[in-house]
């Protein structure tokens, strides 16, 4: 309190800020970049590796950076083309001053870890940059061009109602986060000049996979599940670089968690610590909270849905339908209630909005912000399944 009241610490809860004047008269505001429901509070007493059981027997899965290029692995990320197309380039988009020095930096570091190399390709796409939650900017290549000519890879991307399924009775939960994941699989040799880029800074290409690719999620989910094939069904769950480990008892979990540990380094994987979670009781993963009493809606995305406005077009009733779906296990007579909405998406139907589908709407958010936990059900019990034998 001494140190606030020498800075003149004015803290104000409602905008959650916090406000201070330097000795030279100058005042300084502090304000939040997110918002941390409940559940995330255990984020905040930060740990060690070195402190947490199993994985501190593992400090070389967990590097400050990715240790060079990623070795030769059963699954290698391929680009294969419609027959015909020719190579496709497009100019550089322009960026701002700060954009550019930032565009720089990030060049230069992929040189240096070989990630990236000098290109003579008759392909590029030009760059961009997206503003990451903590502020930082994460560069993309607009790859669009190429996506369109690329033969769509058809390995299926798992269901999440058959990943949700398989956590009854876990009580014990580690997740981890693989470091820049696309990074830690190469590219065939012959399709690394497809990928090649344009900027200010000349030509390059990629060595690794780059996000952006439309394949690379089957590709990356491909290679997890041959890597974890043995775990899967059992203890673990792997939805593309997540990997959700769940234990039924403390010593189960300490086994298993070794477990993956060690297959992490036998496969050169790493993960990213500071976005990695162990030994918790209450794990949020793929919107779901789950705990041993069963699975409820992630807060952050009820917030979301109670703040959402009254859909004026249909891309915008898309977009509400499209999370609503996403949680219809929680909402009972779903197809039902959102049936008046869902009528405004067939062809040739002109959009009017009337008192009938804002009840609609306001039921479904009513019914999302306010859902139960949901009891997973045990797969290992017989089911008994009661019918209407009528017409």
């Amino acid at each position: 309190m001494d140190w606030l009241t020498r800075h003149r610490g004015v803290i104000s809860c409602f905008p959650r800020s916090v406000k201070l004047v330097h000795p030279s008269g100058q005042e300084v505001e502090f304000e939040p970049v997110q918002s941390i429901d409940v559940h995330q509070l255990h984020s905040l007493v930060i740990k060690t590796l070195e402190e947490i059981p199993v994985v501190c027997e593992y400090p070389n899965v967990f590097p400050d950076d990715i240790p060079g290029l990623p070795p030769d692995r059963a699954v290698e990320f391929a680009i294969d083309l419609v027959p015909g197309t020719a190579p496709i380039a497009k100019a550089p988009y322009r960026m701002s001053e700060k954009e550019y020095d930032e565009l720089k930096k990030q060049l230069d570091d992929l040189l240096e870890k070989g990630f990236i190399r000098r290109s003579v390709s008759p392909w590029g796409a030009p760059v961009l940059f997206v503003k990451k939650k903590d502020g930082t900017l994460r560069l993309c290549v607009d790859y669009r061009e190429l996506n369109a000519v690329t033969i769509k890879n058809k390995y299926p991307l798992p269901r999440i109602d058959d990943l949700l399924d398989q956590l009854k009775g876990a009580k014990y939960f580690s997740k981890i986060d693989l470091r820049s994941g696309y990074h830690q699989m190469k590219i065939r040799e012959e399709d690394i000049p497809k990928i090649a880029f344009v900027t200010r800074y000349g030509h390059h290409e990629f060595t690794v996979v780059s996000s952006g690719l439309t394949n690379a999620p089957a590709y990356f989910m491909n290679m997890m599940n041959l890597i974890f094939m043995e775990e899967l069904d059992r203890f673990v769950v792997v939805f593309t670089d997540d990997i959700l480990i769940y234990s039924k008892t403390r010593e189960e979990h300490e086994k298993q968690l070794r477990d993956v540990l060690e297959k992490l380094r036998k496969n050169q994987l790493y993960g990213k610590f500071s976005k990695c979670e162990f030994w918790l009781e209450k794990v949020a993963l793929l919107g779901h909270v789950f705990t041993a009493g069963g699975v409820s809606v992630d807060p952050k995305k009820i917030e979301a849905v109670s703040n959402w406005k009254t859909p004026r077009n249909v891309t915008e009733i898309r977009s509400f339908l499209g999370l609503a779906k996403y949680y219809r296990r929680f909402i009972e007579n779903f197809s039902k209630i959102a049936k008046p909405m869902t009528e405004l998406l067939k062809d040739k139907v002109s959009f009017e909005w009337n008192d009938k589908r804002e009840k609609s709407f306001q039921c479904l958010k009513d019914k999302l912000t306010t859902t139960l936990v949901l009891t997973l059900p045990d797969l290992q019990k017989d089911f008994v399944v009661y019918c209407d034998a009528s017409r």
